[in-house]
């Protein structure tokens, strides 16, 4: 019998919530798998191991970055940024390299990237934002895209809040089982500056904005199942290049997702609070208030459009499945 080699995907930055669904669900796929991250094989460091990880490659998965699940100190703001961008530039330079570069490159972003929304929700071609995610999500997509890979296809994941077990679920599910599950409402607070732009292009106002949402700031969501899943469609479809925005077809808001927690974990009760509470609720949390204060309304237009049928469109079905 003639031996057929296996394809190759190359994860990179896989050892955080998302990569082991990913690198399993490809290994069920028949890829061979090879690592990039600072425990891997192959280190960020290493530019000629890199370029030999990827040359041969049918798939690229980057999914490198420190978690935003901190506080925004000034080391933590400039850590969040540098992981983000210096290991897209790694990558870029070494698929450039590669005498047989991957087909498809699939790059971690965020849906963040698009300003507060409470008028409509964005989908690919919405107004992207201002201050410091977003900046961090442009410079992160221009790393992306930069320079001429002819032979690669690029697709920037513009990933919601993932529902599954990692740190914003459970964050989510410490709140409200502490009988703090009522809704969040944003409005003033003392000023401070850790919103601010960032990088070379710093955009928005220096000291952060707030926005009198009564609890009703929207909340995009989308299963771990369907980033993996997500994830698989992009692989195959080669139609498909450029951002692409990974969320359910069905954002709640912020009351809806609190009353629904609360009803999961079998909690009555859920004590509503105002940002000035919050602030020192999450420095204790170690944690930032903008990650269920900030807007997020988005829908996956090109997902959608390309056919994908989500498995967890629900989200209290979503939230059940994940505690």
């Amino acid at each position: 019998m003639q031996n057929v080699s296996r394809p190759i995907a190359v994860l990179a930055g896989a050892s955080g919530f998302i990569g082991p669904a990913v690198e399993a669900a490809f290994a069920a796929d028949g890829y061979e798998i090879r690592r990039v991250g600072r425990s891997a094989a192959v280190r960020w460091s290493d530019a000629p191991a890199l370029t030999a990880a990827v040359d041969g490659a049918d798939v690229v998965v980057n999914l490198a970055g420190k978690s935003v699940d901190c506080r925004y100190t000034d080391a933590n703001r400039e850590e969040i940024l540098r992981s983000r961008v210096e290991t897209t530039r790694a990558l870029r330079e070494a698929v450039a390299r590669a005498e047989h570069p991957p087909r498809v490159w699939l790059n971690a972003s965020t849906a963040t990237i698009y300003r507060h929304a409470m008028d409509r929700p964005h989908t690919e071609a919405g107004e992207l934002g201002t201050g410091f995610s977003p900046d961090v999500a442009r410079a992160w997509e221009r790393e992306l895209f930069a320079d001429d890979l002819p032979r690669t296809r690029r697709v920037a994941l513009r990933m919601a809040i993932v529902i599954g077990d990692g740190p914003a679920t459970r964050m989510l599910f410490r709140i409200a089982r502490l009988g703090l599950g009522g809704a969040q409402h944003d409005g003033w607070s003392l000023p401070h500056r850790r919103y601010r732009g960032i990088g070379d292009r710093p955009t928005g106002p220096d000291t952060a904005p707030w926005y009198r949402t009564h609890g009703r700031q929207r909340f995009s969501w989308v299963h771990i199942d369907d980033v993996v899943g997500a994830i698989r469609l992009l692989r195959d479809d080669d139609a498909i290049a450029g951002p692409v925005n990974i969320s359910s077809p069905h954002p709640s808001d912020n009351r809806t997702l609190m009353r629904t927690l609360r009803r999961v974990v079998g909690m009555p009760v859920g004590l509503p609070s105002a940002r000035w509470m919050l602030e020192p609720a999450m420095w204790a949390l170690r944690t930032e208030p903008e990650l269920i204060l900030k807007s997020r309304w988005v829908l996956p237009g090109r997902l959608t459009g390309a056919g994908y049928a989500f498995r967890h469109p629900d989200l209290e079905e979503a939230l059940r499945d994940a505690r």
